[in-house]
């Protein structure tokens, strides 16, 4: 797109819809450091108010492990859904220019978001998942691919 055709009408900036090929998929570098900001933004607080406001100390963490890991993931989840609901971006993702789209560009649902919080550690525990995206041309994660979503870089 030209301005001088914008400028005289030609065409107008409202008809123009983003395509595909217009973002880049973020690089696994940024994601990388993406995850680390969001790990020590979001979870760090949320173990260090399990393991000592909670439950008293990481002994009593260590005696009652499933309780503790309740007590920091399902916060954690909430968290992460109300920064993807509201601006489809956590910390991290906002920290490194990134959004989370669907295939279609627009803003995933709440299914897809819960789809992708979930498969992410299946992604993790499964280094497979993870080297994916290495492999893959389009550079998709498995949970990016059975959530159907994917991290865009955007401009400032």
């Amino acid at each position: 797109m030209r301005w001088r055709d914008v400028k005289h009408g030609k065409i107008t900036q409202k008809n123009i819809t983003p395509t595909i090929l217009d973002f880049t998929i973020s690089p696994i570098s940024n994601r990388i450091k993406a995850f680390i900001t969001d790990t020590f933004m979001l979870l760090m607080p949320l173990m260090y108010m399990t393991f000592y406001l909670i439950m008293g100390s990481r002994e009593v963490f260590a005696e009652r492990m499933l309780e503790g890991w309740a007590f920091i993931f399902i916060p954690h989840f909430f968290i992460i859904m109300a920064f993807y609901l509201i601006k489809s971006q956590t910390p991290g993702y906002k920290a490194y220019d990134m959004k989370l789209v669907d295939k279609n560009l627009k803003k995933p649902t709440i299914l897809q978001f819960t789809i992708r919080y979930f498969t992410f550690f299946l992604s993790t525990i499964f280094i497979a998942g993870l080297v994916l995206a290495i492999t893959r041309k389009d550079k998709k994660t498995l949970h990016d691919l059975i959530s159907g979503t994917m991290p865009i870089q955007i401009e400032k």
